[in-house]
Protein backbone atom coordinates (compact mmCIF):
# COMPACT_ATOMS: atom_id res chain seq x y z
CA UNK A 1 0.00 0.00 0.00
CA UNK A 2 1.55 3.31 -1.13
CA UNK A 3 1.23 6.54 0.82
CA UNK A 4 0.93 9.81 -1.07
CA UNK A 5 2.17 12.87 0.80
CA UNK A 6 0.80 16.29 -0.01
CA UNK A 7 3.64 18.40 -1.42
CA UNK A 8 3.30 22.18 -1.28
CA UNK A 9 3.73 23.80 -4.68
CA UNK A 10 6.88 25.92 -4.92
CA UNK A 11 6.45 29.68 -4.72
CA UNK A 12 7.28 31.17 -8.15
CA UNK A 13 6.02 34.76 -8.06
CA UNK A 14 7.80 38.01 -7.09
CA UNK A 15 10.89 36.19 -5.88
CA UNK A 16 13.08 39.28 -6.31
CA UNK A 17 10.56 41.87 -5.11
CA UNK A 18 11.40 43.31 -1.69
CA UNK A 19 8.17 45.29 -1.29
CA UNK A 20 5.12 46.59 -3.14
CA UNK A 21 4.14 49.92 -1.59
CA UNK A 22 0.85 51.43 -2.77
CA UNK A 23 0.77 55.00 -4.12
CA UNK A 24 -2.12 57.46 -4.09
CA UNK A 25 -3.99 57.33 -7.36
CA UNK A 26 -3.25 60.02 -9.96
CA UNK A 27 -6.76 61.42 -9.55
CA UNK A 28 -6.26 61.70 -5.77
CA UNK A 29 -2.99 63.61 -6.18
CA UNK A 30 -4.46 65.91 -8.84
CA UNK A 31 -7.40 66.56 -6.54
CA UNK A 32 -5.09 67.47 -3.64
CA UNK A 33 -2.77 69.56 -5.85
CA UNK A 34 -5.02 70.84 -8.66
CA UNK A 35 -3.82 72.80 -11.66
CA UNK A 36 -5.26 76.34 -11.27
CA UNK A 37 -7.21 77.77 -14.18
CA UNK A 38 -4.62 80.42 -14.97
CA UNK A 39 -1.85 77.82 -15.06
CA UNK A 40 -3.96 75.51 -17.23
CA UNK A 41 -4.39 78.37 -19.69
CA UNK A 42 -0.60 78.90 -19.75
CA UNK A 43 -0.02 75.20 -20.45
CA UNK A 44 -2.59 75.11 -23.26
CA UNK A 45 -1.35 78.35 -24.82
CA UNK A 46 2.33 77.45 -24.63
CA UNK A 47 1.72 74.00 -26.12
CA UNK A 48 0.08 75.71 -29.09
CA UNK A 49 3.04 78.08 -29.33
CA UNK A 50 5.51 75.19 -29.36
CA UNK A 51 3.51 73.47 -32.09
CA UNK A 52 3.53 76.68 -34.12
CA UNK A 53 7.31 77.07 -33.74
CA UNK A 54 7.90 73.44 -34.77
CA UNK A 55 5.66 73.90 -37.81
CA UNK A 56 7.40 77.12 -38.84
CA UNK A 57 4.21 79.13 -38.41
CA UNK A 58 5.76 81.03 -35.48
CA UNK A 59 9.24 82.24 -36.51
CA UNK A 60 10.58 82.52 -32.98
CA UNK A 61 13.30 80.22 -31.65
CA UNK A 62 12.30 77.89 -28.81
CA UNK A 63 14.76 77.87 -25.90
CA UNK A 64 14.43 74.99 -23.42
CA UNK A 65 16.64 75.87 -20.49
CA UNK A 66 17.07 74.91 -16.86
CA UNK A 67 18.77 72.51 -14.46
CA UNK A 68 19.88 69.11 -15.67
CA UNK A 69 17.65 67.79 -12.89
CA UNK A 70 15.55 69.23 -10.09
CA UNK A 71 16.84 68.31 -6.64
CA UNK A 72 16.04 71.40 -4.53
CA UNK A 73 12.52 72.84 -4.95
CA UNK A 74 13.57 76.19 -3.42
CA UNK A 75 16.43 76.66 -5.88
CA UNK A 76 14.24 75.48 -8.75
CA UNK A 77 11.64 78.17 -8.05
CA UNK A 78 14.39 80.75 -7.54
CA UNK A 79 15.61 79.85 -11.03
CA UNK A 80 12.05 80.10 -12.40
CA UNK A 81 11.76 83.62 -10.97
CA UNK A 82 14.95 84.66 -12.77
CA UNK A 83 13.79 83.06 -15.99
CA UNK A 84 10.43 84.81 -15.79
CA UNK A 85 12.16 88.20 -15.63
CA UNK A 86 14.38 87.70 -18.68
CA UNK A 87 11.52 86.12 -20.63
CA UNK A 88 9.63 89.41 -20.51
CA UNK A 89 12.43 91.10 -22.45
CA UNK A 90 12.80 88.48 -25.21
CA UNK A 91 9.32 87.06 -25.71
CA UNK A 92 9.00 88.58 -29.22
CA UNK A 93 12.00 86.58 -30.44
CA UNK A 94 12.27 83.42 -28.34
CA UNK A 95 9.80 81.08 -26.69
CA UNK A 96 11.34 80.14 -23.34
CA UNK A 97 10.39 76.85 -21.65
CA UNK A 98 12.05 75.78 -18.40
CA UNK A 99 13.65 72.37 -17.99
CA UNK A 100 11.90 70.80 -14.99
CA UNK A 101 13.31 67.27 -15.04
CA UNK A 102 12.44 64.82 -12.25
CA UNK A 103 13.44 61.42 -13.68
CA UNK A 104 17.05 60.66 -14.55
CA UNK A 105 17.94 57.66 -16.71
CA UNK A 106 21.34 56.27 -15.80
CA UNK A 107 23.88 54.55 -18.02
CA UNK A 108 24.69 52.19 -15.14
CA UNK A 109 23.87 53.33 -11.60
CA UNK A 110 23.29 56.65 -9.85
CA UNK A 111 20.67 58.96 -8.40
CA UNK A 112 17.47 58.49 -10.42
CA UNK A 113 15.91 61.85 -9.73
CA UNK A 114 13.58 63.70 -7.39
CA UNK A 115 10.59 61.41 -7.93
CA UNK A 116 12.53 58.23 -7.23
CA UNK A 117 14.65 59.41 -4.28
CA UNK A 118 13.78 62.95 -3.13
CA UNK A 119 16.03 62.76 -0.05
CA UNK A 120 19.06 61.55 -2.03
CA UNK A 121 19.50 59.13 0.87
CA UNK A 122 18.27 55.89 -0.77
CA UNK A 123 15.02 56.01 1.21
CA UNK A 124 13.14 56.03 -2.13
CA UNK A 125 10.09 57.86 -0.83
CA UNK A 126 8.37 57.92 -4.22
CA UNK A 127 5.09 59.28 -2.85
CA UNK A 128 6.93 62.30 -1.43
CA UNK A 129 8.88 62.61 -4.67
CA UNK A 130 5.71 62.72 -6.78
CA UNK A 131 4.20 65.31 -4.46
CA UNK A 132 7.32 67.48 -4.59
CA UNK A 133 7.50 67.17 -8.37
CA UNK A 134 3.92 68.32 -8.79
CA UNK A 135 4.44 71.18 -6.31
CA UNK A 136 7.50 72.37 -8.24
CA UNK A 137 5.63 72.26 -11.55
CA UNK A 138 2.74 74.25 -10.09
CA UNK A 139 5.22 76.78 -8.67
CA UNK A 140 6.99 77.21 -12.00
CA UNK A 141 3.68 77.78 -13.78
CA UNK A 142 2.56 80.21 -11.08
CA UNK A 143 5.56 82.33 -12.03
CA UNK A 144 4.38 82.41 -15.62
CA UNK A 145 6.98 80.03 -17.04
CA UNK A 146 6.00 76.95 -19.11
CA UNK A 147 7.64 73.67 -18.13
CA UNK A 148 9.45 70.89 -19.99
CA UNK A 149 10.37 67.45 -18.70
CA UNK A 150 11.68 64.06 -19.77
CA UNK A 151 9.24 61.18 -19.47
CA UNK A 152 10.91 57.98 -18.31
CA UNK A 153 8.49 55.87 -16.26
CA UNK A 154 5.24 55.11 -18.15
CA UNK A 155 3.09 55.69 -15.05
CA UNK A 156 4.47 59.08 -13.94
CA UNK A 157 2.73 61.17 -16.67
CA UNK A 158 -0.59 60.47 -15.00
CA UNK A 159 0.66 62.49 -12.01
CA UNK A 160 2.34 65.45 -13.73
CA UNK A 161 1.68 65.62 -17.49
CA UNK A 162 -1.25 68.05 -17.22
CA UNK A 163 1.25 70.72 -16.10
CA UNK A 164 3.86 70.07 -18.84
CA UNK A 165 4.17 72.05 -22.08
CA UNK A 166 6.89 70.02 -23.83
CA UNK A 167 8.31 66.57 -23.21
CA UNK A 168 11.36 64.57 -24.23
CA UNK A 169 12.19 60.93 -24.78
CA UNK A 170 15.85 60.51 -23.87
CA UNK A 171 18.70 59.11 -25.94
CA UNK A 172 18.49 55.68 -24.31
CA UNK A 173 14.85 55.23 -25.30
CA UNK A 174 13.97 56.38 -28.86
CA UNK A 175 13.73 52.73 -29.95
CA UNK A 176 11.78 51.62 -26.87
CA UNK A 177 8.27 50.45 -27.73
CA UNK A 178 7.08 51.43 -24.24
CA UNK A 179 8.23 55.03 -24.71
CA UNK A 180 6.94 55.33 -28.26
CA UNK A 181 3.53 54.10 -27.12
CA UNK A 182 3.57 56.44 -24.15
CA UNK A 183 4.45 59.40 -26.41
CA UNK A 184 1.55 58.52 -28.71
CA UNK A 185 -0.87 59.32 -25.89
CA UNK A 186 0.78 62.38 -24.36
CA UNK A 187 -1.00 65.70 -24.78
CA UNK A 188 2.02 67.88 -25.58
CA UNK A 189 4.72 68.03 -28.28
CA UNK A 190 7.42 65.42 -27.70
CA UNK A 191 11.06 65.49 -28.81
CA UNK A 192 12.86 62.21 -29.48
CA UNK A 193 16.62 62.44 -28.97
CA UNK A 194 19.00 60.69 -31.32
CA UNK A 195 20.32 57.45 -29.85
CA UNK A 196 23.40 57.44 -27.64
CA UNK A 197 25.53 56.28 -30.60
CA UNK A 198 24.39 59.35 -32.55
CA UNK A 199 21.85 57.53 -34.77
CA UNK A 200 19.23 60.03 -35.97
CA UNK A 201 17.09 57.40 -37.69
CA UNK A 202 16.16 55.95 -34.29
CA UNK A 203 14.62 59.30 -33.30
CA UNK A 204 12.87 59.65 -36.66
CA UNK A 205 11.40 56.17 -36.32
CA UNK A 206 10.28 57.07 -32.80
CA UNK A 207 8.45 60.14 -34.11
CA UNK A 208 6.72 58.15 -36.86
CA UNK A 209 5.69 55.37 -34.48
CA UNK A 210 4.43 57.77 -31.82
CA UNK A 211 2.24 59.51 -34.41
CA UNK A 212 0.26 56.29 -34.90
CA UNK A 213 -2.53 54.81 -32.80
CA UNK A 214 -1.53 52.28 -30.14
CA UNK A 215 -3.11 49.97 -27.59
CA UNK A 216 -1.06 48.90 -24.57
CA UNK A 217 -1.04 48.20 -20.83
CA UNK A 218 -1.25 51.17 -18.48
CA UNK A 219 -3.11 52.67 -15.54
CA UNK A 220 -6.19 54.86 -15.45
CA UNK A 221 -6.57 58.04 -13.35
CA UNK A 222 -7.77 55.93 -10.44
CA UNK A 223 -4.60 53.85 -10.51
CA UNK A 224 -6.25 50.71 -11.85
CA UNK A 225 -4.62 48.51 -14.47
CA UNK A 226 -6.13 49.44 -17.82
CA UNK A 227 -5.92 48.92 -21.53
CA UNK A 228 -4.83 52.26 -22.98
CA UNK A 229 -5.86 53.18 -26.53
CA UNK A 230 -4.32 56.31 -28.07
CA UNK A 231 -5.01 58.40 -31.15
CA UNK A 232 -1.33 59.14 -31.83
CA UNK A 233 0.76 62.25 -31.31
CA UNK A 234 1.41 64.30 -34.48
CA UNK A 235 3.67 66.80 -32.66
CA UNK A 236 6.83 64.72 -32.32
CA UNK A 237 10.21 65.91 -33.56
CA UNK A 238 13.93 65.10 -33.50
CA UNK A 239 16.48 66.40 -31.00
CA UNK A 240 20.17 66.30 -31.92
CA UNK A 241 22.27 65.73 -28.79
CA UNK A 242 25.47 64.24 -30.15
CA UNK A 243 26.65 60.78 -29.18
CA UNK A 244 29.52 58.35 -29.15
CA UNK A 245 30.10 59.20 -32.80
CA UNK A 246 30.73 62.84 -31.85
CA UNK A 247 28.83 66.16 -31.85
CA UNK A 248 26.06 66.76 -34.41
CA UNK A 249 25.09 70.40 -33.94
CA UNK A 250 27.18 71.82 -36.82
CA UNK A 251 25.64 72.88 -40.14
CA UNK A 252 26.79 69.76 -41.99
CA UNK A 253 25.30 67.45 -39.35
CA UNK A 254 22.08 69.45 -39.24
CA UNK A 255 21.69 69.23 -43.04
CA UNK A 256 22.33 65.48 -42.92
CA UNK A 257 19.74 65.07 -40.17
CA UNK A 258 17.21 67.17 -42.09
CA UNK A 259 17.71 64.91 -45.11
CA UNK A 260 16.84 61.87 -42.98
CA UNK A 261 13.89 63.66 -41.38
CA UNK A 262 12.50 64.92 -44.71
CA UNK A 263 12.89 61.52 -46.37
CA UNK A 264 10.57 60.13 -43.69
CA UNK A 265 7.89 62.74 -44.37
CA UNK A 266 8.37 64.73 -41.16
CA UNK A 267 8.63 68.51 -40.91
CA UNK A 268 12.20 69.54 -41.85
CA UNK A 269 12.91 71.08 -38.45
CA UNK A 270 14.66 69.95 -35.31
CA UNK A 271 15.85 70.97 -31.86
CA UNK A 272 19.53 70.97 -30.85
CA UNK A 273 20.65 70.01 -27.35
CA UNK A 274 23.87 71.94 -26.70
CA UNK A 275 24.75 69.68 -23.76
CA UNK A 276 25.49 65.95 -23.56
CA UNK A 277 27.37 64.62 -26.59
CA UNK A 278 27.42 68.01 -28.26
CA UNK A 279 29.58 69.56 -25.55
CA UNK A 280 31.21 66.65 -23.79
CA UNK A 281 29.11 67.64 -20.76
CA UNK A 282 31.35 70.68 -20.18
CA UNK A 283 29.45 73.81 -19.19
CA UNK A 284 32.16 75.97 -20.75
CA UNK A 285 31.98 74.12 -24.06
CA UNK A 286 28.19 74.09 -23.88
CA UNK A 287 28.09 77.91 -23.88
CA UNK A 288 30.40 77.92 -26.90
CA UNK A 289 28.12 75.46 -28.69
CA UNK A 290 25.08 77.65 -27.99
CA UNK A 291 26.89 80.62 -29.52
CA UNK A 292 27.83 78.59 -32.60
CA UNK A 293 24.20 77.51 -33.02
CA UNK A 294 23.14 81.15 -32.61
CA UNK A 295 25.47 82.13 -35.45
CA UNK A 296 23.88 79.51 -37.69
CA UNK A 297 20.40 80.73 -36.80
CA UNK A 298 21.43 84.34 -37.45
CA UNK A 299 22.60 83.35 -40.93
CA UNK A 300 19.06 82.23 -41.67
CA UNK A 301 18.88 78.52 -40.81
CA UNK A 302 15.20 77.64 -40.56
CA UNK A 303 15.94 74.01 -39.79
CA UNK A 304 16.71 74.83 -36.14
CA UNK A 305 13.44 75.30 -34.27
CA UNK A 306 14.90 75.21 -30.79
CA UNK A 307 17.95 75.04 -28.55
CA UNK A 308 18.32 73.18 -25.25
CA UNK A 309 20.68 74.26 -22.45
CA UNK A 310 21.48 72.80 -19.04
CA UNK A 311 21.70 75.76 -16.68
CA UNK A 312 21.36 76.49 -12.99
CA UNK A 313 22.20 79.24 -10.51
CA UNK A 314 25.88 78.26 -10.30
CA UNK A 315 28.26 76.71 -12.83
CA UNK A 316 29.39 73.09 -12.63
CA UNK A 317 28.04 70.26 -10.52
CA UNK A 318 28.41 68.36 -7.24
CA UNK A 319 27.73 64.82 -6.09
CA UNK A 320 24.24 64.02 -4.74
CA UNK A 321 24.07 63.88 -0.94
CA UNK A 322 21.31 64.04 1.68
CA UNK A 323 22.94 67.05 3.39
CA UNK A 324 25.64 69.65 2.90
CA UNK A 325 24.88 70.53 -0.70
CA UNK A 326 25.89 73.87 -2.22
CA UNK A 327 22.88 75.97 -3.14
CA UNK A 328 22.00 76.26 -6.82
CA UNK A 329 24.59 73.73 -8.01
CA UNK A 330 23.56 70.72 -10.11
CA UNK A 331 23.81 67.23 -8.65
CA UNK A 332 23.88 65.58 -12.08
CA UNK A 333 25.38 67.08 -15.29
CA UNK A 334 27.49 70.23 -15.22
CA UNK A 335 25.36 73.34 -15.79
CA UNK A 336 25.98 76.85 -17.11
CA UNK A 337 25.68 79.55 -14.41
CA UNK A 338 22.78 82.01 -14.38
CA UNK A 339 24.65 85.13 -15.55
CA UNK A 340 26.00 83.29 -18.61
CA UNK A 341 22.57 81.79 -19.22
CA UNK A 342 20.86 85.16 -19.28
CA UNK A 343 23.43 86.46 -21.74
CA UNK A 344 23.00 83.40 -23.96
CA UNK A 345 19.21 83.78 -23.99
CA UNK A 346 19.60 87.38 -25.12
CA UNK A 347 22.11 86.32 -27.80
CA UNK A 348 19.68 83.67 -29.05
CA UNK A 349 16.95 86.30 -29.17
CA UNK A 350 19.22 88.52 -31.27
CA UNK A 351 19.95 85.56 -33.56
CA UNK A 352 16.23 84.93 -33.96
CA UNK A 353 15.68 88.57 -34.95
CA UNK A 354 18.54 88.37 -37.43
CA UNK A 355 17.07 85.21 -38.97
CA UNK A 356 13.73 86.94 -39.37
CA UNK A 357 15.43 89.74 -41.30
CA UNK A 358 17.39 87.30 -43.50
CA UNK A 359 14.26 85.34 -44.34
CA UNK A 360 12.33 88.52 -45.13
CA UNK A 361 15.13 89.70 -47.41
CA UNK A 362 15.21 86.35 -49.23
CA UNK A 363 11.45 86.53 -49.81
CA UNK A 364 11.81 90.00 -51.30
Amino acid sequence: MSVHHQVDAPHTSNLRIRALDPLPSPSQMLSELPLPGRSAELVARSRDEVRAVLAGVDDRLMVIVGPCSIHDPVAALDYAERLAQVTKDVREDVLVVMRVYFEKPRTTLGWKGLINDPGMDESFDVQRGLTLAREVLLGVLERGVPAATEFLEPTSPQYIADAVTWGAIGARNPESQVHRQMASGLSMPIGFKNATDGDVQAAVDGCITAAAEHTFFGVDPDGRAAVVSTVGNPDCHVILRGGRSGPNYDDVSVRAAIDVISASGLEPRLVIDASHGNSGKSEVRQAEVVREIAQSVARGSQAVSGVMMESFVKAGNQKPAPTGLEYGLSVTDRCIDWDTTEQLIRELAAASRARREVVATEKD
